[in-house]
């Protein structure tokens, strides 16, 4: 079982794969390196001299300069080691687009909507527009579980504090998110909950929705009712009966569109779960699927690898204002665009920034970038994807559920148990977490740090676990009725 790894040839640090205590030789190519000291597992080791103001180098790239000279052997983290990353900087367009082979699809058992598209889950939503009626729908949901039979998968609803008292963009974000979930093809069909006096009116709502099926999306205001929970139960019975109406039918697997995300991230993600989760992209849109990369602050300091995969000029440009766009958000709140990694990520032997980002865009696999999507706008263009949003947990992945994604890959060095609307596979980056967590974690990818499995071979498992939760396999968090969103705010509380 090899101690560590040099990723890239011209690293000149190893990961630690497994705990190295001080004294212990460890093999690197055609040398050894004896560590200086204890190196945890999944932190830096450094391999060759390193002085003062020189650049640390992991994954082939800078991700910060050492603050002290530092000899072979020596542990490399915060208290040695600090980011390069500043503001906004120009970007340059070179073109290194390297197109995937096709591969015919294998398929996987959907649900066919109306309107032509291609469902995973065949659910009851309940919408709230307002906070102030969350407590409603939770009661919907909890007295009207006997409507879930026969091809219904489940009743839910998916509280939140918004849609009363904001305003302007922060208004418009709220009702473009709840209209994007309304509109999900996993949900068979949805009751849109309000209260009837807040800010985002049932008008807005409508807007903002477009052409819907009335069949399908039905609307309850609680003060135009005697009692809203009989109302809310009659419609939800007529809800039920449109939505039993679907069956599982075989769907290619080109019909995917999967969002990927990481969260509590250890030195090993971009090592194992990260890079399988990339394999697993680059099949996926080989046979013509759709994956989607977000989490816009932590792909500052690796925009090199991303950018130059975009198609042509005008998707670079947009990734270019995606960018330094988010980088302008830090700057007007007064805040630094390199405040991360967190605590936890540190702990788990994540550095700086650079060192994150570099291991968080290797979801993104090799494939070229087709588009870059706004905030709560659909898929609408086949292969990877890049989508407006933050790096917050519970925020990027109900953006992902929002931007269309039946489902959603997120790896973990620490664990955690949410799960947002759509099915949240977990994806561990070391095999000590896959067995502590077995509740939590639906695919170990420590076996490829354990050396059971290559990256080639653990994204094939991945992408066959992927058929068989869109056919219908529970991930963890769905067995627990584990699910959330949280909403993206930047704006005034009235």
């Amino acid at each position: 079982m090899p101690l560590a790894i040099q990723i890239h040839p011209g690293d000149n640090v190893v990961v630690a794969l497994h705990p190295i205590a001080k004294g212990t030789a460890v093999p690197v190519g055609s040398t050894t390196v004896t560590a200086a000291e204890d190196i945890p597992q999944g932190h830096k080791m450094a391999i060759a001299p390193i002085h003062k103001g020189e650049n640390v180098i992991k994954y082939g790239f800078p991700i910060g300069h050492a603050t002290a000279d530092a000899a072979p052997g020596a542990w490399m983290h915060t208290h040695n080691v600090h980011t390069n990353l500043s503001g906004e900087i120009e970007y340059a367009y070179h073109p290194n687009v390297r197109p995937l082979t096709p591969v015919p699809p294998e398929t996987f058992l959907g649900y066919r909507r109306r309107d032509g598209r291609a469902a995973i889950r065949n659910e009851i939503w309940i919408i709230p527009t307002v906070g102030c009626v969350n407590d409603c729908a939770k009661a919907l949901v909890r007295d009207n579980q006997d409507l879930v039979t026969g091809s219904i998968d489940g009743l839910y609803t998916f509280p939140h504090p918004f849609g009363c008292s904001q305003t302007g963009h922060d208004h418009a974000q709220t009702r473009k998110l709840l209209a994007a979930l309304t509109r999900h093809p996993n949900a068979g069909a949805v009751l849109v909950l309000s209260l009837g006096c807040e800010n985002l009116t049932h008008d807005q709502f409508l807007a903002e929705l477009g052409d819907y099926d009335p069949d399908r999306v039905k609307f309850l205001t609680c003060q135009d009712v005697e009692d809203e929970l009989a109302a809310g139960r009659a419609l939800l019975k007529e809800l039920a009966a449109y939505a039993g109406q679907f069956r599982r039918e075989p769907i290619p697997a080109s019909e995917l569109v999967v969002g990927m995300k990481c969260g509590g991230s250890d030195g090993l993600s971009g090592i194992t779960a990260n890079p399988v989760i990339g394999r697993f992209s680059d099949r996926l849109c080989a046979r013509g699927g759709s994956t989607v990369l977000t989490e816009v602050p932590e792909m500052f300091g690796a925009e090199g690898f991303l950018m130059d995969r975009c198609q042509n000029e005008e998707v670079f440009q947009k990734a270019v204002a995606m960018i330094n766009g988010f980088k302008d958000y830090f700057i007007r709140h007064n805040e630094v665009v390199y405040d991360n990694p967190s605590p936890g990520n540190k702990q788990g032997g994540i550095t700086t920034l650079e060192d994150k980002s570099c291991g968080c865009v290797q979801k993104g696999g090799s494939a070229p970038i087709m588009d870059v999507i706004g905030y709560g706008d659909p898929v609408v263009t086949k292969g990877l994807n890049m989508l407006y949003g933050p790096g917050n947990d519970l925020v990027s992945a109900t953006a992902l559920t929002a931007a269309g994604a039946h489902l959603i890959l997120f790896s973990t060095g620490r664990g955690t148990p949410f799960g947002a609307p759509a099915p949240t596979l977990k994806i561990a980056t070391n095999s000590q977490l896959a067995a502590k967590k077995a509740n939590w974690i639906d695919f170990n990818a420590g076996v490829v740090a354990d050396g059971q499995r290559t990256l080639d071979e653990a994204g094939e498992d991945l992408y066959n676990l992927v058929l068989e939760v869109a056919s219908g396999k529970r991930t963890c968090a769905e067995r627990k009725g584990f699910r959330e969103i949280s909403i993206f705010k930047d704006g005034v509380v009235l």
